[in-house]
């Protein structure tokens, strides 16, 4: 560690880092601003904080509180010693189900809250978009909202009082007594009086210009501080960014749920008439109101498929309105009151709860679905989520259009329609010269317009490096003053988070992407959605943190090593950062800087990001080219040769199974050939089939719709068996399929581990081989997931032209070509539960709903387990990744498996290679079978065993 580190150690931090990588992973949170820290302290305890603090002190360094650095206006990164509290400060205190409150630590995740107070009943009544990975005490900083703030308010109206630290290390203690009077001390310290005096001095500044509506969050809510109000220290420090306190703990309220709620959608002709319906819906008494358009249904559509979108009533804007209440009968007759109130062009009651979930995920998904502008240019952040009161919603998005059509900038607007509150990105052009000023001029002119409409630059995430300096735009001089002698009472020195509210960073300093950030030249990929620019690619992430969110509840797969590790620099966006670094002009950072090879070196390439992420980070891609680049022409690691070269050495090994077999049935010789390799001595190296499939495979029937089956070199070399029982399912579904003629490689192998040079050249002979069936129309079945992933979306990124289109293009799953054949029956799976593995490339680039489908179709319960096997190809033999990939399978596949285990009919159903041999290891009692085979052996002996 640097002098730093070691010097706030002695002051009595204690886990502290000041790593390349992980100050880069930290140097930005989800803004578009980038503040690499000196250091990044974890505290394990409120005593910790104030070590840490007072050693930032005496160091003369700044400290900036850290939840899950969700923040859009670039409040959560600092020059200083930036603080995260997720790592250990994260725990529920203690709930107090009479009282209605819970004692929570900073760093709590806000689902993990709601989780610990569901069995009584209750709830956290804040929802942010970002629920299952934000921090408590982020959204204290912030006063965060949500969709429902109509029903249960912004944080503020939610925080029962809190421990936490002056800059000076006073202990500041606020709350409530039993009469529910505001009561706070700062022991020792005069602070509290001379506050009181300075609101004092100008209640009539105060009363006039803060908290005009209820999404007014710009600037300090020194509203809270009048005498009326009862000098409301706790409400007046929630929201103020971490520039005048550290918050240690708190206290929050909790809410019961209402009994019934109901979904309407209404539909508009366009945007602002949707804006203009808003007075008229409040008067419905609504829990949630929220506004999209139909650009932001498009790109969903585009992205994951024409039926990512549940059906909604005509128009090209809509409402989502939630009605709720004790009285289902009540809910329901104001629900169709409200869509024959004839407020748009269509109206929709959503009675189906599951439908109602779909359609709230895309409005949550909306911050990151966003990212990427209708002109297909990255959008970003900035002029985030500005507020004006409801009334004038109508008038700000008529006008809001305008100025985006005379900026010439295209965006994807959504908001919490009942605040008055819009959410937006867009595609500012900082790859040009003047993108910065171009940038600022749009900042003011859409300042001037807020403020003249009675709104606030911020309506729920603060104003941040952002805004910070627009303030002057929307406050009087008065107003400004006040809020700095705020700041000097309670940081003189200006040790919190410097920059943010006062002495404020301009708006356009320390952007993360600007026009030194391109890199088009000499990249193996052609990034095709990114203009052929890598740097492009790895600022799609937008830091909405979606990857350190728990995954085992959403069926998805992003971040496993994240999951695993609860390191910063194992989530995506972690890794998207330091990647980020290799673009920016300012940062030494390049292709093989230790930095980057630390923070990828535990990244699965499991390609979960790439569906998972809202802005399809697709991390695989990106690790792979910097394996390319790193190594290009040089020594690559033993496993590079090894399991990078598998299909070379299966050849070779296929030629004498039984040899090679007996061999690594040799503990010690099969010890030092592992080690020699590159492969934790912990593994074993699958067994050689008898007979390859290539050997034993009779051709084609020459009945039957023709098809290709692209046996891989895994199924070929390892599990003939699979593509056995592939060929049998397609020729009972009427195909009749047949094989190239000789053994073709995806490349696979050598993508993973960034010999892409390589890849392309197997890639190519194999477009060669597809190409003319393709052409034709004939249906390529791929058997690996892995495989036909990459004929899905690799082939194109590294050999595209239009052979490798038409490769893509007609290259499907065995689900996906048995769904095409609507007269075929699949064998009866009545009484069966399947336990599924879907593989993460098969989620990622495929989708798995055609496998579930077919299962249900045939009568089978299924569940499709969460997560990642933690195998992940070449990853989970690889030395140095063993526990982490038990860890991985840990996380939820093992668990499932031993919960369903000694059910007489279930199996565990697992189409990918490595997934059955993760299962092989780490649950040798199970026998896994690939789809093919379960729908081959039909219902006969369907036990799992």
């Amino acid at each position: 560690m640097s002098g730093i580190a070691q010097q706030l150690q002695r002051h009595g931090a204690g886990d502290v880092s000041d790593d390349a990588a992980v100050l880069g992973a930290y140097s930005s949170d989800a803004s578009l601003y980038r503040v690499p820290p000196v250091a990044v302290a974890f505290p394990r305890s409120s005593d910790e904080v104030a070590a840490i603090l007072a050693a930032a002190r005496a160091e003369g360094l700044t400290l900036t509180a850290r939840g899950a650095g969700t923040s859009v206006a670039g409040n959560a990164i600092g020059p200083g010693v930036v603080v995260d509290f997720s790592r250990y400060l994260n725990q529920v205190v203690s709930v107090d189900v009479e009282a209605e409150t819970a004692v929570v630590q900073p760093g709590v995740v806000q689902a993990a809250l709601q989780k610990a107070v569901a069995p009584h009943g209750l709830k956290f009544g804040p929802d942010p978009s970002t629920s299952t990975r934000c921090t408590i005490g982020g959204m204290i900083g912030n006063d965060a909202c949500g969709a429902r703030s109509l029903a249960y308010g912004r944080t503020s109206h939610n925080v029962r009082g809190f421990r936490g630290l002056l800059a000076d290390g006073t202990e500041l203690v606020t709350g409530y007594d039993a009469a529910g009077k505001p009561v706070s001390s700062a022991e020792g310290s005069d602070v509290l009086d001379r506050l009181r005096a300075l609101v004092a001095g100008d209640l009539g500044t105060v009363r006039t210009e803060f908290g005009t509506f209820g999404r007014h969050v710009s600037g300090l809510a020194l509203d809270h501080l009048v005498p009326e109000r009862g000098f409301d220290v706790t409400r007046a420090l929630v929201g103020s960014e971490g520039t005048l306190a550290v918050l240690t703990e708190a206290t929050v309220r909790l809410v019961r749920s209402p009994r019934a709620s109901l979904m309407i959608v209404l539909g508009f002709p366009d945007f602002p008439t949707a804006g203009f319906a808003t007075t008229e819906v409040l008067a419905f008494e609504p829990s949630a109101c929220e506004g999209l358009d139909r650009r932001i249904v498009d790109v969903i559509r585009e992205r994951r498929g024409p039926d990512a979108v549940p059906e909604l009533p005509p128009g090209d804007a809509w409402m989502f309105v939630e009605l709720s209440g004790d009285d289902p009968d009540d809910v329901r007759r104001r629900a169709d009151l409200l869509a024959a109130a004839g407020l748009g062009v269509s109206a929709l009651v959503v009675d189906d709860p599951r439908t109602a979930d779909r359609l709230w995920k895309i409005r949550a998904d909306g911050a990151g679905l966003a990212g990427r502008a209708p002109s297909g240019q990255p959008a970003w952040a900035g002029w985030e989520d500005s507020a004006v009161p409801p009334e004038r919603l109508g008038e700000y998005l008529t006008a809001f259009e305008g100025l985006l059509a005379a900026h010439e900038l295209t965006a994807m607007p959504f908001g919490h329609f009942g605040e008055g509150c819009l959410h937006v990105r867009m595609d500012f052009p900082f790859a040009r010269p003047d993108g910065a000023d171009r940038f600022r001029a749009f900042l003011e002119e859409a300042a001037d317009l807020v403020t003249s409409l009675g709104g606030s630059l911020s309506g729920e995430h603060g104003d941040g490096r952002a805004r910070s300096d627009l303030l002057p735009r929307m406050y009087s001089p008065a107003a400004r003053s006040l809020m700095a002698s705020v700041k000097d009472l309670f940081d003189p020195t200006r040790v919190l988070n410097p920059g943010i509210l006062v002495d404020a960073a301009s708006s356009t300093d320390d952007l993360r992407y600007s026009s030194t950030t391109r890199l088009t030249k000499g990249l193996a990929f052609a990034y095709a959605d990114d203009g052929g620019d890598f740097g492009q690619a790895v600022h799609r992430c937008t830091g909405v943190g979606k990857c350190r969110a728990d995954n085992s509840g959403s069926g998805g797969v992003m971040c496993p090593s994240y999951q695993a590790t609860k390191e910063e620099i194992h989530s995506t966006r972690g890794r998207a950062r330091l990647l980020q670094e290799i673009v920016n002009g300012d940062s030494d950072v390049s292709w093989g800087s230790p930095a980057v090879h630390d923070a990828l070196d535990l990244c699965l390439a499991c390609k979960g990001c790439a569906s998972d992420c809202p802005t399809g980070t697709d991390m695989a891609s990106y690790k792979a080219e910097v394996l390319h680049q790193t190594y290009k022409r040089k020594i690559r690691p033993r496993s590079h040769y090894s399991v990078g070269w598998l299909p070379r050495w299966a050849k070779i090994g296929s030629a004498m199974p039984r040899f090679a077999n007996r061999s690594m049935d040799v503990a010690p010789l099969r010890k030092v050939a592992l080690k020699a390799a590159g492969v934790d001595t912990r593994r074993r190296m699958p067994a050689f089939a008898r007979r390859t499939f290539r050997r034993t495979f009779g051709g084609a029937a020459g009945t039957g719709t023709p098809v290709v089956l692209f046996v891989d070199s895994f199924t070929n070399h390892f599990a003939p068996q699979v593509a056995d029982a592939a060929v049998e399912v397609l020729r009972a579904a009427g195909y009749d399929p047949r094989i190239t003629r000789q053994q073709e490689c995806c490349g696979l192998p050598w993508i993973s581990t960034g010999q892409l040079d390589g890849a392309a050249k197997r890639m190519r002979g194999m477009v060669d081989a597809l190409a003319a069936d393709a052409k034709a129309g004939v249906p390529i079945v791929g058997i690996e997931p892995s495989c036909t992933a990459v004929l899905r979306h690799e082939l194109r990124e590294l050999v595209p032209g239009p052979d490798s289109d038409a490769v893509a293009a007609g290259t499907l799953t065995l689900a996906e070509a048995l769904a095409l054949r609507p007269d075929w029956t699949p064998p009866d799976l009545t009484g069966v539960r399947v336990v599924a593995q879907p593989h993460c490339h098969h989620h990622a680039v495929m989708g798995w709903n055609a496998d579930r489908t077919l299962l249900e179709k045939a009568g089978a319960k299924v569940e499709a387990v969460a997560g990642c096997c933690g195998m992940a190809g070449n990853f989970g033999v690889e030395q140095g990744h063993y526990e982490v990939s038990v860890a991985v399978a840990e996380q939820n596949l093992l668990p499932a498996v031993r919960a369903s285990a000694g059910e007489a009919r279930r199996v565990v159903l697992a189409d990918g290679f490595s997934c059955r041999t993760q299962l092989g290891e780490l649950a040798p009692e199970e026998a896994p079978v690939h789809l093919a085979e379960l729908l081959a052996r039909g219902v006969t002996g369907v036990t799992g065993r």
